[in-house]
């Protein structure tokens, strides 16, 4: 339910990213993956290409700060930023967000 939710909010970036789900990268397979269509916004400044990670606090976790560093660590470990990497765009373009989710609460790191 949170994944299509945030994708649903993602689709008004259309115009300027390429967003993609669910798909494989380095040793597994990202939530959301937004890459910038251009290499800077209208603006001038250089867009980010994202990374984002939906994790569901678990029992185990005693905290969404927990869940979050969860997603980021998975992010980290699993190296999705292998596809972005390979279309040329720099490691310090990138951006890694977990998103935790428990019941009606959220926090984004």
């Amino acid at each position: 339910f949170y994944h299509g939710f945030v994708l649903g909010l993602m689709a008004g970036q259309r115009n300027t990213y390429i967003i993609k789900s669910n798909r494989e990268s380095g040793f597994g397979r990202y939530d959301v993956m937004m890459i910038p269509k251009q290499s800077t916004s209208e603006s001038g400044k250089k867009l980010p290409a994202i990374v984002l990670e939906f994790k569901v606090k678990r029992d185990n976790e005693k905290s969404l700060e927990e869940a979050v560093e969860a997603a980021l660590k998975q992010i980290e470990e699993k190296r999705y930023d292998e596809e972005i990497l390979a279309l040329g765009i720099e490691k310090e373009r990138i951006r890694h967000y977990g998103f935790a989710f428990e019941g009606k609460k959220v926090l984004i790191g």
